[in-house]
């Protein structure tokens, strides 16, 4: 959690502003407020780190999807191609806004593979929303070229992802939208918050109106404002706002160090037989907030994570077992459980969920072990975490020689 490793009285002064003005609300209240706006200079803030031309700032990183998925016109009865291998809440969005999640395959990105989506693509095919796993990113020159060959609108789940960049463009900023998460766990945080980004001024409008009403945001009296389209209510707060705006401008630093410590990591680890890395498409655009090992198969890596407990080693993740980011747990997802009737209850779902093919994904998340990376880690540090790896991985895979 490198954005809550350096938290201090730069968030302080940024809530103490907000408190010291009472104005809680991110809209409205010009006098009152003393020109105080977080949630604009935070905006400004993602944008500097992303090169967006436009972003909106929202409560969480799931409705930071849910913004993103409906701004760009994806609704009832759209069939959008996700992965198998994300936080849950990206499928979850496509639900929710009417939509019709199809499973496709991911690669050793971590990410949807463009052979995956293309082998996904349906009559009903609106829309990829790609999700750019684990700090690093897809392969968008081959995704890309698969899109615009069909017509796909592409969002982008950057939630894992906020400051890697691929050939120069900032993840999330390729697509029709893309967005961020700033919940408690990311490499800056608002406690809970998210963003939309887009270089689409009308989208970026109906994102504005969407995630507040509908209110146009025209004017200084909140009861008389027009309201050009419906929407909810997904708004985020001045405090949230506030923390999120002194996190984001630490990104930079963080994002150098992560990189420092994680070349280094995988320097000593890649002294190890049998221990390899998720694929980055462009290194020189990784946010470096996990370090992704693979294992040579399933059953080593198990193993692998057995011996990790023995040992003591924290700080990992073992993907393929875990509850919300890999679809092998979501029973409630396969049996469409929820408390009422949704679109895909009427309209059916577009794949059997409870028996889908997706052996790549399998075979490359039952592989994945991944560690976060901590800002903070001192040199020596690092390396006797290595060692703690190498000793595990070596116990795990004499057992596959015996």
């Amino acid at each position: 959690m490198p954005g809550t490793e350096l938290f201090g009285r730069e968030e302080k002064k940024e809530i103490n502003d907000v408190l010291e003005t009472g104005v809680l609300f991110r809209y409205n209240h010009d006098a009152q407020r003393n020109n105080i706006w977080k949630a604009r200079e935070f905006e400004e803030e993602v944008k500097k780190i992303t090169g967006a031309k436009f972003a909106h700032a929202v409560s969480s990183g799931s409705t930071a999807v849910a913004c993103a998925l409906a701004s760009a016109g994806i609704g009832a009865g759209d069939e959008v191609i996700v992965p198998p291998f994300t936080f849950i809440a990206s499928v979850e969005a496509v639900l929710f806004c009417g939509g019709l999640p199809v499973f496709a395959e991911i690669d050793e990105t971590l990410c949807l593979s463009a052979a995956g989506i293309k082998a996904a693509i349906s009559p009903k095919t609106k829309a990829v929303l790609l999700v750019h796993m684990c700090g690093g990113m897809a392969n968008m020159d081959e995704i890309m070229k698969v899109c615009k060959e069909n017509n796909l609108t592409l969002i982008e789940d950057a939630g894992q992802a906020f400051a890697a960049s691929y050939k120069g463009k900032g993840i999330g900023t390729i697509g029709k939208t893309g967005c961020y998460s700033f919940d408690f766990f990311k490499i800056a945080t608002c406690g809970e918050g998210g963003v939309m980004v887009t270089n689409d001024e009308e989208v970026y409008k109906n994102a504005d109106c969407y995630s507040d009403h509908g209110h146009s945001h025209v004017g200084n009296n909140r009861g008389m404002e027009p309201h050009p389209i419906m929407g909810f209510n997904y708004r985020i707060g001045e405090l949230s706002a506030a923390i999120g705006l002194a996190q984001t401008r630490k990104v930079p630093f963080i994002r150098e160090k992560n990189r420092e410590i994680k070349d280094l990591l995988v320097s000593e680890l890649s002294k190890i037989p049998g221990v390899s890395f998720s694929t980055l498409p462009d290194p020189a655009g990784d946010s470096a907030t996990f370090l992704n090992m693979f294992l040579p198969d399933t059953e080593a890596a198990k193993r692998t994570v057995d011996e990790f407990n023995k040992a003591g080693v924290a700080g990992f993740n073992y993907w393929f077992l875990n509850m919300y980011h890999f679809i092998n747990q979501w029973n409630h997802i396969k049996e469409l459980k929820a408390t009422a009737k949704l679109p895909i209850h009427v309209l059916g779902a577009p794949q059997d969920y409870k028996n889908l093919h997706l052996p790549k994904s399998q075979e490359v998340v039952g592989r994945l072990i991944s560690f976060g990376i901590r800002c903070t880690w001192t040199n020596e540090e690092v390396k006797e975490l290595a060692k703690k790896i190498g000793g595990c991985v070596e116990k795990a895979l004499a057992v596959t020689a015996v």
